[in-house]
């Protein structure tokens, strides 16, 4: 067999352990490299090095290069924004779940999708308005700036650290299957990009590069189902007729199968994927870029409205594998449909796209999901690097007593070494399965910086040692969750029998946060924490207003 046909560890990505493909190293299809797939993927690598040209030129301040110096527009950042969400692997492994699992499927697509509502109403213009770089200016507004920006930093970081490595290992055997080079090369090759990007282009560039990348990933799912729709007559009801017909559980894809027969599981995951959305460094960071509230409103609509449109057409692709890929023979290891598909149910969907759109289709779709993964991965070392050079570098270790260019050579050598670090954990997790570390970033985002952002824009009562308190309990208690969990302790660590008996730990940890920052604030009567509870009056002020933006707060 080639390496041709498969995205195994990609499609992973989003996918926990009990909906996972059967052999995601499993690799099939056309003799040699995709020609079609090398020269989309190549055409993306000139327009976006163009982009980065364009870029640099105008990246002349700190505020330039971490937030585009405030002029994305409204539909612009929707457009980034959706391209930040929209991965390869929301593409791959959603689609992978409603085929193996029907309605279970649409299950984890609303709980990803519930997160953007919470968004729009409760943090787009509070973050826009009181946020400069990274949303640890927010926490620090009227809270000790040196220990929560310490924390936030760090919570970022290994927020950042997580998603680099499933992205880079997708984004290696990406390379790896298109041109046939050697898994560390093709790694080298993905971070090398990287770097010129947010080196060079900073927040421009990245922004450009997510938009390109989400009109393609969308207009490829929306031509895919096209040819869906005309495979089916144009019918949503016989794509599910046959879906019920063909698939081995029958009408029950039609109800839960797996996830509701667990609540707590269910529940637990749900709050993960919904809070861990508002807690991520790399999507809050997108609202920094607008000129006002108005256009940050805006983002979250345009943003939600193109995302609600991709999980629909993830759902009904997911539903028309089912009996188009799921029916054939030539998909599973030795004709048996009742076997293993080949490449795992990850690669339902490549499946579909060759079955109905020939090589093209499927080249095409390649090619998008490493230009997916490489803008993914840009924003990333964007928010990782305004959390050392904005919130340590500038702000703690200097104390503020840094000039803009200073702050701009140390970012730009920060995202170097990320692109390095980022390299080093892509090669070092090569073949290891990391659909865990998605559930883990989630968990860490929903538990440590979800609940200390929320309450500082909220809650007058928050005190600096409640937030740090809070975020540290979050942070540790679902990494020691996961460890602990069925997904590492016994599939990873080959132990007999998981400590903790859930993959997620979002029901648990994330409340003990919450607990805990309220605890240690309601506690703490020292004279710093009613100066910082007095401050909650003007922060008010601001997050409603917009006032006194990127003025300096007072601590």
């Amino acid at each position: 067999m080639s390496r041709a046909y498969a995205l195994p560890l990609v499609c992973s990505m989003f996918v926990p352990s009990t909906f996972a493909g059967d052999s995601p190293m499993t690799v099939i299809g056309q003799a040699g490299p995709n020609l079609q797939a090398i020269v989309i993927f190549l055409l993306f690598v000139l327009v976006t090095f163009g982009i980065t040209y364009w870029a640099a030129a105008r990246t002349r301040s700190a505020s330039d290069f971490y937030t585009a110096g405030g002029s994305i527009t409204g539909l612009q950042n929707g457009l980034a924004i959706a391209g930040d969400f929209m991965s390869a692997a929301t593409l791959f492994g959603f689609t992978s779940m409603v085929f193996a699992s029907g309605f279970d499927g649409l299950l984890f697509t609303v709980s990803a999708f519930l997160g953007w509502p919470l968004i729009t109403f409760l943090m787009a213009e509070r973050l826009r308005n009181l946020g400069r770089f990274t949303f640890a200016d927010i926490i620090a507004f009227r809270l000790d700036p040196i220990h929560t920006r310490v924390f936030s930093a760090f919570s970022s970081l290994v927020v950042v650290c997580f998603y680099l490595i499933v992205q880079m290992v997708g984004a290696g055997q990406l390379i790896q299957l298109l041109f046939g080079l050697d898994y560390v090369y093709a790694v080298v090759g993905v971070g090398v990009l990287m770097m010129v990007y947010v080196t060079f282009g900073g927040m421009v560039a990245a922004t450009w590069v997510q938009i390109i990348k989400a009109v393609l990933l969308l207009g490829g799912g929306l031509t895919l189902l096209f040819l869906v729709f005309r495979h089916f007559d144009f019918s949503v009801d016989s794509i599910i007729r046959d879906a019920v017909s063909t698939h081995k559980q029958g009408e029950l894809i039609l109800g839960s199968l797996k996830l509701s027969k667990d609540p707590v599981a269910l529940v637990s995951l749900a709050l993960g994927m919904v809070f861990g959305l508002a807690g991520l460094p790399h999507i809050m960071m997108r609202f920094f870029t607008v000129p006002d509230a108005k256009a940050a409103r805006k983002s979250v609509f345009v943003a939600t409205g193109l995302i609600g449109v991709f999980f629909l057409v993830i759902c009904l692709l997911g539903m028309a594998a089912i009996s188009v890929v799921g029916g054939s023979g030539q998909y599973y290891l030795n004709g048996d449909t009742g076997g293993t598909l080949l490449g795992g149910n990850n690669m339902a969907v490549m499946h579909l796209a060759q079955a109905l759109g020939g090589t093209l289709m499927f080249g095409f779709l390649a090619a998008v999901a490493f230009a997916t993964i490489v803008a993914v991965v840009s924003g990333l070392a964007l928010a990782g690097a305004s959390a050392i050079s904005h919130d340590l570098y500038a702000n703690v270790i200097r104390r503020g007593k840094v000039t803009e260019k200073q702050e701009m050579r140390i970012s730009r050598l920060v995202t170097l070494g990320i692109g390095l670090v980022a390299i080093g954990l892509g090669i070092l997790f090569e073949g290891q399965s990391v659909a865990f570390l998605v559930a883990l970033t989630f968990a860490v985002a929903a538990s440590a910086n979800f609940p200390v952002l929320i309450l500082s824009m909220y809650w007058r009562g928050l005190t600096s040692h409640g937030a740090v308190w809070g975020g540290v309990a979050g942070l540790s208690s679902s990494v020691a969750l996961v460890v602990l969990s069925p997904a590492v302790w016994v599939t990873v660590l080959g132990r007999q029998e998981a400590l903790f008996p859930y993959d997620y730990p979002t029901l648990f940890s994330m409340p003990l946060a919450f607990a805990v920052a309220w605890v240690v604030s309601v506690l703490d009567g020292s004279a710093r924490a009613v100066s910082e509870k007095a401050a909650f009056k003007s922060q008010s002020v601001r997050a409603e207003t917009g006032w006194g933006r990127g003025e300096v707060a007072r601590h």
